[in-house]
C-alpha cells in the first residue's frame, strides 16, 4: 500500500547552518544570529523542540534560499538556548537523518517537509572488510591525533573504543576540522562501507598535509633558532669590542653587511664569498688598512643593482614619434631601430643583439641611443671608450693593488641603478692597446651573450649577469674596430647630413635649443632661412651639425649683447648681415674650373666629415722616365697611380701615345691640399683619366667627376661611400658623375635632390670612362692628334696649376 504524503512526512522548522554539519546522536553547540534562524528556533520551542538542521552550500550567503541548502540533514532536539546581546547560544542533539522533500516559505522562516533517510543495511558487506576498514580508520585517526597536539586525548580514546562502524564514522567526521563539503558527503552516504572508505581517504590527505606542515614548522623554527643564536653571539662580540675600545659601531656595521648580503644576493656562491669577507672583517681591528680594503670591497659589491630591473615599455608608435621629435631625416636608421624594438616586443628574452651605430662625428649617434632608452623606459648610461688603453679599465683591478676599483662596466651599472639599462659604448673605434693589455679583447666577453650572463670583474671576483643589458656601440670608422669585436655587433650606418637636412635640423632643433639657453625668444631674435644657408655653406664644413650649433650659439651670444646694451630691440640675422655678427666667410663657395683643362680631372673622396671633391693634376715633362707623386699620398693611392701608368703603357697604340713615353718623359702627379693625407683605391680611374689627358693632349670635361678603383686590365671596380661622394659632387655643381657599374644598386641611398641634379653614368671599363670624361675621342697614331704638353727642365720649376 502506497503511503500518502501526510503519513510519510513530517513538517519541521528549518535552520540553515554555516560551516557546520550535525550528525545523529551527536551534541552540537553553536551561535545563532540571523533573523530566520531565530524565528525557526522560536517556532521549534513553541512546538515539540524538534528542528531540522541542514548545512548551507555557500557560507558567504547571508540569506540562502531553497537551492542554497543541502537536501539531506539531521532532525535534532533543542536542549538549551541561552540569550546573549545580539545572538543565541544553542545546544542541539541530533536524532536521525532526514531528507527535505519540500520547503515552505513561512515568511519569517522556512518549514521543511521531511522524510526519514535511514542508512542501508550492512548485511551484504563482508565483516572482515568492515573490520579492516575500521582498524584502518582508527590507526589513521590515532596518527592524526599524534600530529595534532591540541586535540583532546578523549576523542582518540573514544574512537579507539568504538565497535560500531556507523558511530565511528560519524564521531570522527563530527570532531575533525575538515571541510564542510567532506562532512556533508559522509552524512549523505548511506552505505557504511563507503563511509569508511571516504573517511580513510580524508584522513590520509589530512595526515599528509599535517606532515608537510610539521616539516615547514621545523625548518622555520631551525632558522629562527640559528638567527637567535647569531644575534646572541653578535651581541656578545659587540660587548667585547666595546670593552676593548674597538668602537661601538664596528659590529653593527658588520651585522648590517650580513643583513644586506642576505637581502640582496640570491646566488649562493656569491653570498657565501661575501659572508666570508664580512667574517674576516669581524676578526681584525676595524681601523686597520686591511679592514678598510674589505669595507670598500663590500660597499662596492652591495651597491650594485642586484635584482633591480626596469620594465620595458615598448610602444612602436610612441617610439617612432620620439625618434621623429628628436631627429630629422635618418629614415632608414629609424626604420631599422623600430624593427629591432619590434623584435624585442615579441621576444623580450632575446639575447645577442648588439647594435653599432657607425657614422661621422655630429650626425646624432649618441642622441639616437638616448631616444631609444627614453622610448623603451630604460635607464641610460654612457661609457666613453675613447683613449682607453688598459684592459683593467674594462675588467677592473685586482684587490691586491692599492687604490683598486671596479672596471667601467660595473661602475656604469652602479651609476644606472638598474641591471638592464641601455649602455652606450661610445667611440669603440678609439680603443687602444699597449703593454697593459687590449681593452677590445675584454669587451669580447662583455658583448658575447653566451658568456656575459656570468661576467666576473677582476675587483669584484663574483659573477654578475650582463645578459639583460642592452648594449649600443658607436664608431666613426669601422676600419679601426677589431674584427672579432665587429662580428659581435650589427652595424647601422648613419651617413652625413645633406644641406637640406641641416637646414631643417637647425630650424627645428638647434635654433630653438640655443635661443632657450641664451634667454631669447621669437620676438627678440630671428634667424632667417638665408642666414642658416650661409652658416652651412660659408661657416661650417662637416658631416654633422656640431659646428653649425656652435655658430648658432655664437649668433645668440652676440644678439644677447646687442639686446642688453640697448643697441637693438630685436635682432634679425639674414644672409645679407651675417658677416656683421660672425665676420668674413671661413669657407669660400666651391667653384669648378671655368674651362676644360688638360691633365686635370675631378675625383670624389670620402672623409670622416663627409664627401669631398679631389682634383688630380698631372704634368708631363721632358726627362728620363721618372714618376713623382706629391700631395701626402698614401701607399694605396701610390699603387693606384703605378697601376694606371702600367695600363697606359699596355694600351699606348690604342690611345695614340708614344710607346717610349715612360723613358723620355717625367710624370708629375699632384693632389692639392698637400697637408691633408690622402689614401684609398677609389681614385684609380681619376688618375688614369688625368694621365691619359696629359699624355694625349685631350682636355677633361670640367663638369664631370668620377670615382672607382681600376685594375691593371682597365676594369672599373666598386667603391664605398657613394652617397657622401654624390653629395660632394652636387655641392660643387658637377653635372655628370661616373661610377662603377657594380655601384648602381647604391644609388637608392642617394638623396632624391642629388639624383635630379646629377646624371650618373655607370662604367665597367676605363674606355667607357674616357668616352664620357674627355672632350673628344682618341685618334689612332697615323691620324693627326694634338701633341701632349711638354715642359723643359728649366720650365718645370715655374709650372703652377691653379686650383679652383
Amino acid at each position: 500500500m502506497k503511503k500518502t504524503l501526510e503519513s510519510s512526512t513530517v513538517r519541521l522548522p528549518l535552520l540553515a547552518m554555516r560551516g557546520m554539519v550535525l550528525f545523529p546522536q551527536m551534541v552540537l553547540h553553536f551561535d545563532v544570529g540571523r533573523d530566520k534562524s531565530i524565528y525557526a528556533l522560536n517556532e521549534a520551542m513553541g512546538r515539540d523542540r524538534m528542528i531540522f538542521l541542514s548545512a548551507q552550500k555557500d557560507i558567504r550567503d547571508e540569506d540562502p534560499d531553497g537551492d542554497g541548502i543541502y537536501e539531506i540533514g539531521v532532525v535534532g532536539e533543542v536542549k538549551q538556548i541561552i540569550k546573549s546581546n545580539d545572538h543565541l547560544r544553542v545546544l542541539v542533539e541530533g536524532r536521525y537523518r532526514a531528507k527535505s522533500v519540500e520547503l515552505i516559505d513561512k515568511g519569517d522562516f522556512f518549514e521543511a517537509c521531511l522524510e526519514e533517510y535511514p542508512l542501508k543495511s550492512n548485511k551484504g558487506a563482508s565483516k572482515k572488510m568492515t573490520d579492516a576498514l575500521m582498524r584502518t580508520v582508527k590507526d589513521l585517526f590515532q596518527e592524526y591525533g599524534m600530529m595534532t597536539p591540541r586535540m583532546s586525548k578523549d576523542l582518540t580514546f573514544n574512537a579507539m573504543a568504538a565497535d560500531d562502524p556507523v558511530f565511528l564514522s560519524e564521531y570522527i567526521a563530527a570532531n575533525m576540522p575538515i571541510h564542510t563539503e567532506d562532512k556533508q558527503v559522509i552524512l549523505e552516504e548511506s552505505s557504511v562501507t563507503r563511509r569508511l572508505r571516504l573517511l580513510v581517504r580524508i584522513l590520509e590527505e589530512e595526515n599528509d598535509i599535517l606532515s608537510l606542515e610539521q616539516e615547514i614548522h621545523e625548518k622555520v623554527r631551525g632558522q629562527i633558532d640559528t638567527n637567535q643564536r647569531e644575534y646572541y653571539l653578535r651581541e656578545q662580540i659587540k660587548a667585547i669590542s666595546a670593552e676593548l675600545g674597538d668602537g661601538e659601531n664596528a659590529q653593527e656595521d658588520i651585522y648590517e653587511y650580513h643583513m644586506r648580503i642576505d637581502e640582496l644576493i640570491e646566488d649562493d656562491e656569491t653570498a657565501e664569498k661575501l659572508h666570508k669577507e664580512a667574517d674576516r672583517l669581524s676578526k681584525m681591528p676595524y681601523t686597520s688598512h686591511e679592514a678598510g680594503v674589505i669595507k670598500s670591497y663590500l660597499d662596492n659589491v652591495l651597491e650594485l643593482p642586484w635584482g633591480k630591473f626596469t620594465k620595458d615599455k615598448i610602444d612602436i608608435d610612441k617610439a617612432e614619434k620620439q625618434l621623429n621629435r628628436d631627429h630629422y631625416g635618418m629614415e632608414k636608421v629609424k626604420e631599422r631601430i623600430l624593427e629591432q624594438m619590434s623584435v624585442r616586443a615579441l621576444a623580450p628574452d632575446i639575447k645577442g643583439q648588439i647594435i653599432c651605430l657607425a657614422g661621422p662625428p655630429g650626425v646624432g649617434k649618441t642622441s639616437v641611443a638616448k631616444s631609444i632608452a627614453k622610448s623603451m623606459g630604460r635607464k641610460y648610461v654612457r661609457l666613453s671608450l675613447g683613449g682607453v688603453r688598459d684592459e683593467s679599465d674594462i675588467r677592473g683591478h685586482r684587490k691586491t693593488y692599492i687604490g683598486a676599483m671596479p672596471g667601467r662596466i660595473m661602475a656604469a651599472l652602479k651609476q644606472s641603478g638598474s641591471s638592464n639599462p641601455l649602455m652606450l659604448l661610445d667611440e669603440v673605434d678609439k680603443l687602444g692597446n699597449d703593454f697593459r693589455g687590449d681593452p677590445s679583447s675584454a669587451l669580447l666577453e662583455v658583448l658575447d651573450s653566451e658568456q656575459n650572463y656570468a661576467f666576473r670583474d677582476h675587483y669584484l671576483e663574483v659573477p654578475f649577469d650582463l645578459s639583460k643589458v642592452m648594449f649600443i656601440a658607436t664608431a666613426n670608422s669601422l676600419g679601426n674596430v677589431p674584427r672579432p669585436l665587429l662580428d659581435r655587433m650589427e652595424v647601422i650606418h648613419l651617413t652625413s647630413y645633406t644641406r637640406e637636412e641641416k637646414l631643417q635640423i637647425a630650424k627645428k632643433h638647434l635654433t630653438p635649443k640655443q635661443m632657450k639657453r641664451h634667454g631669447l625668444n621669437a620676438k627678440t631674435f630671428k634667424l632667417q632661412t638665408g642666414g642658416i644657408y650661409s652658416l652651412i655653406d660659408s661657416y661650417t664644413r662637416e658631416a654633422g651639425v656640431r659646428g653649425l650649433e656652435r655658430e648658432i650659439a655664437s649668433l645668440c651670444r652676440k644678439a644677447a649683447k646687442r639686446l642688453v646694451s640697448g643697441q637693438e630691440e630685436a635682432v634679425n640675422v639674414s644672409s645679407k648681415n651675417i658677416t656683421q655678427f660672425l665676420g668674413g666667410q671661413k669657407y669660400k663657395k666651391d667653384i669648378l674650373a671655368e674651362k676644360d683643362e688638360i691633365g686635370l680631372a675631378n675625383g670624389l673622396a670620402w672623409t670622416s666629415v663627409g664627401g669631398e671633391m679631389l682634383q688630380i693634376e698631372v704634368a708631363v715633362l721632358e726627362g728620363s722616365g721618372k714618376t713623382v707623386l706629391t700631395g701626402s699620398l698614401g701607399e694605396v693611392m701610390k699603387e693606384s697611380a703605378q697601376a694606371a701608368i702600367s695600363y697606359i703603357r699596355i694600351c699606348t697604340e690604342k690611345y695614340g701615345i708614344e710607346k717610349d713615353f715612360h723613358k723620355t718623359r717625367d710624370i708629375h702627379i699632384h693632389l692639392p691640399e698637400g697637408a691633408v693625407p690622402k689614401d684609398g683605391p677609389s681614385a684609380g680611374i681619376t688618375l688614369c683619366t688625368a694621365l691619359l689627358s696629359a699624355l694625349s693632349g685631350i682636355p677633361v670635361r670640367a663638369d664631370v667627376a668620377m670615382t672607382g678603383e681600376m685594375s691593371l686590365r682597365g676594369r672599373v671596380l666598386p667603391i664605398g661611400g657613394l652617397k657622401e661622394k654624390a653629395m660632394a659632387a652636387y655641392r660643387y655643381g658637377i653635372k655628370t658623375v661616373i661610377i662603377p657599374e657594380e655601384n648602381v644598386v647604391d644609388l637608392e641611398e642617394v638623396d632624391d635632390a642629388v639624383k635630379q641634379g646629377i646624371q650618373f653614368v655607370s662604367a665597367s671599363h676605363v674606355k667607357q670612362v674616357l668616352d664620357v670624361a674627355l672632350t673628344r675621342k682618341f685618334a689612332p697614331r697615323h691620324e693627326i692628334a694634338p701633341p701632349p704638353i711638354k715642359y723643359s727642365e728649366e720650365q718645370a720649376a715655374d709650372v703652377a696649376i691653379t686650383i679652383n
